[in-house]
């Protein structure tokens, strides 16, 4: 139960009251954000909030016990801190939002309703829409480690040690040509091998997609030329001489950890745990069944 402060609690008892919204948005970029459904601007925490075209949200749905609580947020592309290309972009997906009810003729009466983040905004003509998940949404989520054949660090991470500022793990390219948004000819990585870089991070350096960061889907040779295709559209056109940054990818089994790696000795996986197809197999006859090591006939750790 929320205690409300002694003017805004008088406010509400009186039954007129001067109340409205105010959404404070921080987003991943760490750029911070005001808006206001009041007709105009009020300023509180070192935040102004912009009124009227920002943001318009919906009751909140609350419950209790873990259940997420969310609420529906519509907005107009009217305001010049939320641009078409900002959304295009997905730099408000995950923004952290607190959304307070103020009273606005006396901001320091005010109480928090909901804290949490925007889920992925969908974009219209001339509005967007968002759901805002309150912070129960991160339960949600698996955490902790995962008990698998194949490595569950990160590549490059504390956990997995791989330095990928190496020049054997990274590299700069730009753009040659482009056949689509996701889909492009390079010049240079010469250096890599066909699908080196699968599965690997490519930010861009320079062009209209400048700062976003997208995992490669393919990094492969056509007629003679090294050519990336990326696991999804880019927000904007890929153009001649566009810039990026690659770095090597891994698809976490252990052979590619021993092979490109040499990393072995940090790999974070149970590559000889028992698949399905072990745990509901029988003795066979004509197999050696003499109780030793399932894996004497191969593998990195046989014997």
């Amino acid at each position: 139960m929320k205690t409300l402060p002694s003017g805004l609690a008088a406010s509400v008892a009186s039954g007129v009251t001067t109340l409205c919204t105010c959404f404070r948005v921080t987003r991943r970029d760490g750029a911070v954000f005001g808006f206001t459904d009041h007709d105009r601007a009020l300023a509180f925490e070192g935040v102004d909030f912009e009124p009227g075209t920002g943001f318009t949200g919906s009751d909140v749905s609350a419950s209790i016990g873990l259940a997420v609580d969310t609420m529906e947020v519509d907005g107009a592309l009217s305001s010049d801190a939320i641009t078409e290309d900002d959304l295009a972009a997905k730099r408000w997906d995950g923004a952290a939002v607190t959304v307070w009810r103020v009273d606005w003729s006396d901001v320091s009466d005010r109480v928090v309703v909901l804290s949490g983040t925007l889920g992925e905004i969908e974009r219209g003509p001339v509005a967007h829409h968002t759901e805002l998940r309150s912070l129960a949404h991160a339960l949600n989520q698996p955490t902790g480690r995962i008990y698998g054949a194949t490595c569950d660090a990160d590549l490059g991470d504390s956990r997995c040690g791989v330095d990928l500022g190496a020049p054997a793990y990274s590299d700069t390219g730009s753009v040659a040509s482009s056949s689509s948004r996701n889909a492009f000819t390079t010049a240079g990585l010469g250096s890599f091998a066909a699908d080196w870089c699968r599965r690997g991070k490519l930010t861009w350096t320079s062009g209209a997609n400048e700062g976003l960061i997208v995992e490669v889907k393919r990094h492969l040779t056509l007629s003679g030329a090294r050519a990336i295709e990326l696991s999804e559209e880019m927000p904007f056109d890929i153009e001649a001489g566009d810039g990026f940054a690659i770095e090597a990818g891994c698809d976490k089994t252990i052979a590619t950890c021993a092979a490109k790696f040499d990393n072995v000795v940090n790999f974070r996986g149970y590559p000889h745990m028992p698949g399905n197809d072990w745990i509901m197999s029988y003795p066979n006859r004509d197999d050696g069944n003499d109780g030793g090591s399932r894996l004497r006939d191969g593998g990195l750790f046989a014997t």
